[in-house]
C-alpha cells in the first residue's frame, strides 16, 4: 500500500532540500539529495536523474542506489526508455505496468522486470526553455503515481532545476553547459572513489557511496572532494583511520 502524502512529510522534504542550497552548495549533492527525498515521498523502490551531455545524450549522475543492479537499469533507460523518452520531449511519462512495454524499450523491460521494478514515473528537468534532463522514480508495484505523488515528484524536479540554474552560476553564455558537464565528470570521479572503497573495504557500491557521502557530511566537505581524495589516495575511507583531504 502506497504511503500517504502530507504537507508535513513534503515540508520536511523542501526543508532537507533548502539545506544543500547555501551559497557554496554542491550541485551533484543537491541532486542526489533531490533524488532521495522523492523517493521517501512517493514510496519507490529507487530513483535516479539523468542530465543531458555536451551532446545531448542523457548520462546518470544521481541516483538512490549505487548498487550494480539498479545502475545497469538506469543505464538502459538511458539509451531507450522512460527517462530518456522525458528528457526527450519535456513531458512527463508514467509507465503502470512495466510487463507491457515492448518495442524498442523491450530491452529495458525485460532488465527491470528482472531486477524487481513493475512501474516508473519519469519527470523532465528545464532550465528555462531547455529540457536538461529527468528523473525516474522506480516502484516494485505496478501502477500509477497518485495525483499528489506525481505533483510532489514535479515540484523536486523543478527544484533540482532551479538549483542548477541559480543566478550565481549562469553568468554568462555557455556556463550552464559546463556546469552540466562538470556534474557529468563528477559522477565519473565518485563511481571511480566507489570502486576503490569497495575493494579496499571489501563492501558493496552501494555501501560504498554511503560511506563517501556520510564522511562527506561529517567533516562539512564537498562530495567531489572526498571522491578525489578516495582516487588519488590521499583520503583513505573504511580502514583504520580516514584522513581528512585539503579543501
Amino acid at each position: 500500500m502506497d504511503r500517504v502524502l502530507t504537507a508535513e512529510r513534503l515540508g520536511e522534504a523542501l526543508a532537507s532540500l533548502a539545506e544543500t542550497l547555501t551559497s557554496e552548495y554542491d550541485v551533484l549533492q543537491m541532486l542526489s539529495t533531490v533524488v532521495g527525498e522523492c523517493v521517501e515521498l512517493v514510496d519507490a523502490g529507487a530513483g535516479g536523474l539523468l542530465l543531458k551531455d555536451a551532446h545531448g545524450r542523457p548520462e546518470l549522475v544521481a541516483s538512490s542506489e549505487e548498487g550494480v543492479n539498479f545502475v545497469q537499469v538506469m543505464q538502459l533507460n538511458a539509451g531507450a526508455g522512460p527517462c530518456v523518452e522525458a528528457a526527450r520531449t519535456g513531458t512527463t511519462v508514467s509507465v503502470a505496468d512495466v510487463e507491457h512495454v515492448d518495442g524498442s524499450w523491450a530491452e529495458f523491460r525485460e532488465t527491470a522486470l528482472g531486477y524487481g521494478y513493475r512501474s516508473v514515473h519519469a519527470v523532465p528537468l528545464r532550465a528555462r526553455d531547455e529540457v536538461i534532463g529527468s528523473m525516474g522514480l522506480y516502484r516494485t508495484a505496478p501502477g500509477e503515481l497518485s495525483r499528489a505523488d506525481a505533483a510532489a515528484a514535479r515540484a523536486l524536479a523543478n527544484l533540482a532545476s532551479i538549483g542548477i540554474i541559480q543566478e550565481r552560476a549562469i553568468r554568462e553564455s555557455g556556463v550552464l553547459a559546463e556546469q552540466l558537464q562538470h556534474a557529468l565528470d563528477s559522477r565519473v570521479c565518485i563511481e571511480q572513489a566507489k570502486g576503490v572503497i569497495a575493494a579496499s573495504a571489501d563492501v558493496d557500491m552501494d555501501r560504498a557511496f554511503r560511506m563517501l557521502r556520510d564522511h562527506a557530511r561529517k567533516h562539512n566537505i564537498k562530495l567531489l572532494t572526498v571522491a578525489q581524495g578516495v582516487v588519488d589516495r590521499s583520503l583513505e575511507i573504511g580502514l583504520s583511520r580516514d584522513r581528512k583531504p585539503a579543501q
